[in-house]
């Protein structure tokens, strides 16, 4: 499939605490034309598999944590090349979705600057750990999550889209992160998710949200989400595949970025 290459038309600006950390930081997302980069300080990383250097609770990039909410957005709205400078190691909550990302991105405006033929996968791409499931193949776009927790509600649920991109930027993208009521102590016991306040995360009780959710199936769509994000490390347009993932996390989307990276290249 021909896809047109597009970036920003101009940098875009972001300040707030990191997600986890709660640091201060800015985000400065410049037009690029080498793809899409990440840097900080002296270091610089392509968005690519091989470059994640952690995925507990967030996807880290080389020195830069917490990516997979830009890198959504960036999927979401088919920008191919773009670079990504931060002054602190973790991108920042925003609003604990990938809306902000999205919204100011549309507000830059985009330039389109030549075509390339994405490549597409040579053999379906699956990844299976126990109840964790992805499947990865050549298709227009239609991208489905499952998320459970057993013994828990809302036990099960299920977002699926037709084509991912048509309303990324209303159905998905304001989506917010979330944790389970009885978690939130360990969580804030361990140090992270410092940079969330009450309105930025979703909290899921055991008989429902509680706080306000965006959507019915809130979580599922996050995970979407960030299964957009992670999975566009391997560089292919989200509307060239057809994806299916249950209960699937940082860890495991990456490890299937990396085998669909290597079924576009012919490794496998």
């Amino acid at each position: 499939m021909t896809i047109a290459r597009r970036t920003l038309a101009h940098e875009v600006t972001f300040e707030g605490l990191g997600l986890h950390s709660g640091v201060p930081v800015q985000v400065i997302v410049h037009p690029g034309s080498l793809g899409i980069w990440f840097r900080y300080g002296s270091g610089r990383w392509q968005a690519r598999p091989e470059n994640v250097t952690d995925t507990r609770r967030c996807t880290r990039l080389g020195e830069v944590s917490t990516i997979e909410h830009v890198m959504s957005a960036l999927a979401g709205l088919e920008i191919t090349d773009a670079e990504v400078e931060v002054t602190a190691g973790e991108m920042p909550a925003l609003d604990g979705s990938a809306s902000g990302y999205a919204r100011a991105f549309f507000e830059a405006g985009f330039e389109e600057f030549g075509e390339f033929e994405s490549r597409e996968p040579f053999s379906r791409v699956f990844l299976q750990e126990l109840s964790v499931k992805i499947a990865i193949a050549r298709g227009a776009g239609r991208w489905r999550y499952a998320y459970e927790v057993a013994d828990h509600w809302p036990g099960e649920q299920v977002c699926e889209r037709e084509n991912v991109i048509d309303g990324y930027a209303e159905e998905i993208a304001p989506a917010r992160t979330f944790a389970l009521a009885e978690e939130v102590p360990a969580v804030m016991a361990a140090g992270l998710g410092k940079g969330l306040g009450i309105e930025q995360v979703l909290i899921v009780g055991l008989e429902g949200y509680k706080n306000d959710a965006r959507f019915p199936d809130e979580p599922a769509r996050h995970k979407l989400l960030d299964l957009l994000g992670d999975l566009y490390l391997a560089g292919i347009p989200a509307r060239c595949l057809d994806v299916s993932a249950e209960k699937s996390g940082h860890r495991t989307n990456v490890e299937a970025a990396a085998r669909l990276l290597a079924a576009v290249s012919g490794q496998v």
